[in-house]
């Protein structure tokens, strides 16, 4: 964990929505910035799958963190004028209670004993945290991927938790192109034979099923059009020659990024964080969307999506868009141009950094310090 990672202990009973308590949970976290006296300049991000709650580099930790053109003194996410809060998925291994953890009762990791996780349970355990800030409402809730489609469950269950919201990436649902890469992640992982029905040690890893899944998830991140662009046809010169191995630069990289993602996160976490995603339905019991999200009280929302995204699709973006718009939510949508699909929220800074700029530097009340 990062040296500037806290963690709340919360010693309170947690009962999870589809089944299940846990005695207590633990959540990491990192601030950034100052509380106002008002306590009114606070945002909330909520992450996606597997980022830990190092966003950015501060005094405590100046390692860079996963969105640091996006947080810090002077960017987007601006710590002289906000109190930014990043936590820790619940159900993650990222320092926050999750399948990896101990259980007291045995000793051992949770792993399959774990309760069912839903995107309600890390939304429900998130605002533990905020609350054990005094924090009564957010200025800002913000939720890139599935920490977009969390902040619409956090909002559900705290309708007038936050003055304004930023969604980015993400969606009300999941829709089956993305389930279905999903799908396939999870049953690379579990036919793995080192899975072990969840029984893996530390020593053996089911690495051949996390490798797979962390390919054909950076092929549904990214998009065709940049992989044209970055790699075209040039050999790769990284891994030795085998006979039907790597001969291409984009499987070179595919490769190096899944060689950084095993032993980095475990795969029963990876499991039931992914899984959440699948099963997550802000509309669940409801006639629609624009009903699901009557009772929420946004002043203001700020809704953007990617044209080369296929996890997340525009129309996706488009659909929160107009269910906040016909509750009267003053909502904004905008669909970037950018060719890096998904992940352009982390990789492609100018066209993100602007338009979340220029949201907030309209909406910064009089009572919060300018620079």
């Amino acid at each position: 964990m990062s040296a500037a990672t806290r963690i709340l202990h919360s010693q309170q009973p947690f009962t999870f929505a589809r089944g299940g308590q846990l005695p207590a949970l633990e959540l990491a976290y990192e601030c950034w910035g100052e509380l106002n006296a008002a306590r009114s300049n606070a945002i909330l991000i909520f992450t996606g799958l597997s980022p830990d709650a190092h966003a950015a580099s501060s005094p405590e930790n100046p390692e860079p963190g996963w969105w640091e053109f996006m947080l810090g003194p002077g960017k987007p996410l601006d710590s002289e004028r906000f109190f930014v809060i990043c936590v820790n998925s619940l159900g993650s291994c990222k320092g926050s209670t999750g399948p990896a953890s101990l259980d007291p009762a045995t000793g051992q990791p949770y792993r399959l004993r774990f309760p069912e996780l839903s995107l309600e349970d890390i939304a429900a355990a998130t605002q533990r945290a905020v609350s054990a800030l005094g924090i009564e409402q957010l200025f800002a809730v913000v939720g890139p991927s599935m920490g977009g489609m969390t902040t619409l469950a956090w909002l559900q269950q705290n309708p007038a938790g936050a003055r304004h919201m930023i969604s980015i990436s993400s969606a009300a649902h999941a829709e089956p192109f993305s389930i279905a890469i999903r799908s396939l992640q999870r049953e690379m992982i579990v036919s793995d034979p080192a899975w072990q029905d969840g029984a893996y040690s530390d020593a053996q890893w089911p690495e051949h099923g996390m490798r797979m899944a962390r390919k054909l998830g950076m092929i549904s991140y990214r998009s065709a059009g940049e992989w044209r662009e970055r790699f075209g046809r040039a050999p790769q010169a990284h891994y030795a020659p085998r006979l039907f191995g790597m001969n291409f630069a984009v499987e070179s990289y595919l490769e190096a990024a899944a060689e950084r993602f095993i032993g980095a996160f475990d795969p029963c976490c990876y499991l039931y964080l992914s899984r959440a995603m699948d099963r997550f339905d802000a509309a669940a019991g409801q006639a629609s969307l624009s009903t699901a999200l009557a009772p929420v009280r946004l002043e203001s929302a700020l809704i953007l999506g990617v044209d080369s995204d296929v996890l997340f699709p525009a129309h996706q973006q488009q659909a929160i868009h107009h269910a906040l718009q016909a509750q009267g939510v003053n909502s904004q949508l905008q669909v970037l141009s950018s060719v890096q699909g998904h992940d352009a929220f982390l990789v492609d800074s100018e066209t993100f950094a602007h338009a979340v700029s220029d949201y907030l530097q309209n909406l910064t009340p009089q009572e919060l310090p300018q620079k």
